[in-house]
């Protein structure tokens, strides 16, 4: 008998689960699948004395990126204190070309692949959603 109460619960609990989902406000859900674009941060240090040199491979790449279906923008920045510390702010159209299509491009491969001859270890990344813009 109290088996049949348990599985009584759980049914109760399942169901009670798939109709708040289908309940939950249409405008909450445009939220989770927004057409705006992704801006994706990453942060990279390379190997003492060759900053120079690993700007230079970046750029290279970049050349290529930007000819990728939803790339919408990638800024190189260095910092002026010290030139091993290198971020891209990047923005793509679509989080899962650039998590997919994006990381199994040939251009990318091939730098990842190269990278250990000048960068200290892979990069930081986040991934971040405009709220407003100021101008």
């Amino acid at each position: 008998m109290k088996s049949i109460k348990s599985l009584a619960v759980v049914l109760l609990l399942t169901i009670s689960t798939i109709v708040l989902i289908g309940w939950y406000p249409s405008e909450k859900k445009s939220d989770l699948k927004s057409n705006q674009n992704v801006i994706v941060l990453l942060k990279f240090k390379a190997q003492p004395k060759k900053g120079v040199f690993a700007v230079s491979e970046f750029i290279k790449l970049l050349e290529n990126v930007k000819e990728e279906p939803n790339f919408v923008s990638i800024k190189l920045h260095v910092d002026p204190k010290d030139n091993t510390s290198i971020l891209l702010y990047e923005e793509w159209k679509d989080l899962s070309y650039y998590n997919n299509e994006h990381m199994n491009t040939s251009h990318l491969k091939e730098f990842m692949e190269n990278s250990i001859n000048f960068l200290a270890g892979p990069p930081e990344i986040t991934f971040w959603k405009v709220k407003n813009v100021f101008k």
